[in-house]
């Protein structure tokens, strides 16, 4: 179980990481790079700071939190595949559902 809590971890920077790689592989220009590349983590940070962190004040339960973490997780996935990691996109993604759903079903979000 704990095992699956350090893959959480590592799951969410991991997402983190994927959408600041899209951002600096997609921006047009330095400066847009720059504020994809740094302001979407900051985003999905935030998002995830607020509705499915631990000490999240609008703390999502059950079924809608795992949708929520999905779906984050998605973007991330799909940030891959745009960013021209593809095989990478997908093992994150596989990745997330399993270890969301056994967080899910092992009540291992405190």
């Amino acid at each position: 179980m704990k095992v699956n809590l350090a893959l959480r971890f590592m799951l969410e920077m991991s997402g983190l990481v994927a959408v600041s790689y899209w951002g600096f592989q997609s921006g047009s220009s330095f400066l847009m790079k720059a504020v994809l590349g740094i302001g979407s983590p900051f985003l999905m940070a935030t998002i995830w700071g607020i509705f499915i962190s631990p000490k999240a004040p609008l703390r999502g339960k059950g079924s809608g939190r795992v949708a929520l973490e999905l779906i984050i997780f998605g973007v991330a996935a799909f940030a891959l595949y745009d960013a021209g990691q593809p095989t990478v996109a997908i093992m994150l993604a596989i990745l997330a559902v399993v270890s969301s759903i056994l967080n899910h079903l092992w009540e291992q979000h405190r």
